[in-house]
């Protein structure tokens, strides 16, 4: 049977070894650290169990799906999503509600955030090189400074107009402002064509102990089937001759280096080391630009809380400038199996640092004091209801999305592209801001390259395209969709759907009420702030269709239910118009293809 070797003990790595086993083939699976899981374990300190970050298990890749419900059965639990942002003071909702932070930004903060959107629709910045520019062309420049600006700031440790706008468009695409607005009128699930948008899922599966429970287990099943999965094992060189990895040089916890032949190596180590790693070495130039490649750390300090319940959220994004930590995990609330006494709570509050710097070299000591005093600083709970802290720091926990990682990463592809059974994947083996799904996915289209000669592009695999159906999924053999862009032509039926797609007369209701009955509150507001002997005579005309308005803070506030009920109505007829005209000319369209068709003998896409 054909060896390869898996770098990394991850989701990416440990799923490639289940699918290579699955193949015939036989995976060793080699594991720097002394834990598996990569940044999907769970720690467990005097019982509590503490995530590396929270990682909701989400997906529509049905192999995946597959995948964690065998390997966790019944142990795996439906839970429910709550997540909100922490800003001057106040609470918001997370994903965006429009109405939860109008209201708690207050009215002048309101009008700002409105006029600031609507410059942005008409002074779009065309070149959407920066995460700044991509989030303000869709929310304006004031949304943007109140909920994004300081948290990603806080997160990667560089301004926003220094992040790769690929990051926001990979982490928040499809999610606007009308989104938004939807999402808060109809259901908790906004739906971009008849699908869920992956930011507004609002439940969502979690392994009862945490996800380090999955891949202990999946480590503990290919043992059982007498495979390898070492730990405390460092590749320090990968030796490769005639396009092809030949053995691989590993270094185990006694000292020894042990060189293990193979016949291939799906790698999910971090790029800039693997390119290091390479004997021979590879070209000059792509070890500069491997060089160009930057991480963020991360610590998490875990919190043992003396209070049986002390917020509701899964998570909460602080957005205050006068505390260092980004965000804290109520990990009783992602499962209540996660800790050991329900009298009591545990938080993990997360700094996003770098590796050496003044946080990751501080004591542990030191760091449990200042996660109590910001958490407590923050009004989430007493200082001394802190009765245990664990610190638990993680480096290269994020890839960054710099403004010179992407041409970096494509130097390294062609670089790679010389070694034809060396396989990236994963987290830091792409160097990719991914799901944990996107790793495992990543995973089994190696393993199936290894074991099939199948001819999968890994690295153009893109899980969010496949939520948001921005490209047709090519499938394998099982019919499961793996790769955007493989898929069989459109059919006639297809383009027809898609050409005729129907409006929604719920969605373009809630759109046009909202519109009409938010200006409406708009502009009396704007009349009424800026004062005068004689406010808006014109405006008050008004009354004479909505009953009861006028130009006052009461009326703007009848204006903006009545107004929204009329555009809501107004709404719901044109979208039923328009979809009885769509219908006309759909008809009289399959009428003209048919009778092509009965000309033609092989059909209206023959030839």
């Amino acid at each position: 049977m054909a060896r390869c070797i898996v770098i990394g003990a991850g989701p990416a790595g440990l799923t490639a070894a289940h699918a290579l086993a699955e193949r015939g083939a036989t995976p060793l699976v080699v594991e720097a650290d002394d834990a598996i899981g990569g940044i999907s374990r769970t720690v467990v300190h005097d019982g509590y169990r503490f995530d590396i970050g929270g990682h909701r298990f989400f997906t529509k890749i049905p192999a995946v799906s597959r995948f964690w419900e065998a390997q966790l059965g019944e142990e795996f639990l439906v839970r429910p999503r709550l997540s909100r942002i922490f800003y001057a003071g106040r609470f918001f909702d997370y994903p965006l509600n429009p109405w939860n932070a109008l209201r708690g930004l207050g009215p002048v903060e309101a009008v700002r955030i409105v006029v600031s959107y609507l410059r942005a629709q008409v002074r779009r910045q065309g070149d959407e090189r920066t995460f700044e520019q991509w989030v303000t062309n869709r929310f304006g420049r004031r949304l943007f400074e109140i909920f994004f600006e300081s948290y990603t700031e806080k997160v990667w440790g560089i301004p926003c107009a220094e992040i790769d706008a690929e990051w926001a468009a990979q982490r928040i695409k499809n999610l606007d402002v009308s989104v938004l607005i939807k999402n808060a009128l109809i259901g908790p699930a906004a739906r971009t064509r008849g699908e869920v948008v992956t930011s507004l899922i609002d439940r969502f599966h979690y392994p009862r102990h945490g996800p380090g429970q999955l891949w202990e287990r999946c480590a503990e099943r290919l043992t059982e089937r007498g495979l390898e999965v070492r730990s405390r094992a460092r590749v320090e060189r990968i030796l490769h001759a005639g396009g092809k990895v030949r053995a691989v040089a590993v270094r185990h916890a006694d000292g020894p280096v042990e060189e293990i032949e193979t016949d291939g190596c799906i790698s999910s180590m971090p790029l800039r080391e693997l390119v290091h790693a390479l004997d021979p070495a590879l070209p000059k130039e792509v070890q500069r630009a491997a060089d160009q490649l930057r991480y963020r750390d991360f610590l998490t300090v875990g919190l043992v809380i003396d209070r049986e319940k002390v917020f509701p959220d899964n998570w909460i994004y602080v957005h205050a400038s006068e505390v260092q930590v980004g965000r804290i995990q109520n990990f009783k609330n992602w499962s209540p199996d996660m800790v050991p006494d329900g009298a009591r709570t545990s938080l993990g509050l997360e700094y996003f640092v770098q590796e050496n710097d003044e946080l990751w070299c501080a004591d542990d000591e030191e760091l449990v004091a200042l996660a109590t005093r910001e958490c407590a600083a923050l009004g989430l709970i007493d200082a001394a209801e802190v009765r245990d802290g664990v610190v638990i720091r993680m480096p290269k926990a994020y890839p960054v999305y710099d403004a010179s990682y992407r041409d970096a990463v494509a130097a390294i592809r062609e670089g790679l592209s010389s070694i034809s059974n060396l396989y990236c994947v994963g987290r830091n083996g792409q160097h990719r801001y991914n799901n944990q799904d996107h790793s495992m996915l990543t995973g089994m289209l190696a393993a199936e390259n290894f074991a099939t000669g199948s001819a999968h592009e890994v690295w153009d695999v893109n899980v969010d395209a496949d939520y948001h159906e921005e490209a047709r999924p090519g499938r394998s053999a099982g019919g499961d969709p793996l790769v955007p862009g493989q898929a069989p032509p459109e059919t006639l039926e297809d383009a027809m759907r898609r050409a005729f797609a129907r409006y929604d007369p719920l969605a373009l209701a809630a759109a046009i009420g909202s519109v009409a009955g938010i200006g409406l509150f708009l502009a009396t507001a704007i009349l009424l702030l800026r004062g005068g002997e004689v406010v808006g005579p014109n405006l008050s005309l008004l009354g004479n269709y909505f009953l009861g308005f006028s130009v006052s803070w009461p009326g703007a506030l009848l204006g903006l239910v009545e107004a929204s009920v009329f555009g809501g109505l107004c709404g719901l007829l044109l979208g039923h118009l328009l979809n009885a005209a769509i219908s006309v000319e759909e008809r009289a369209l399959e009428r003209r293809i048919d009778a092509l068709r009965a000309m033609n003998p092989f059909g209206a896409d023959g030839g």
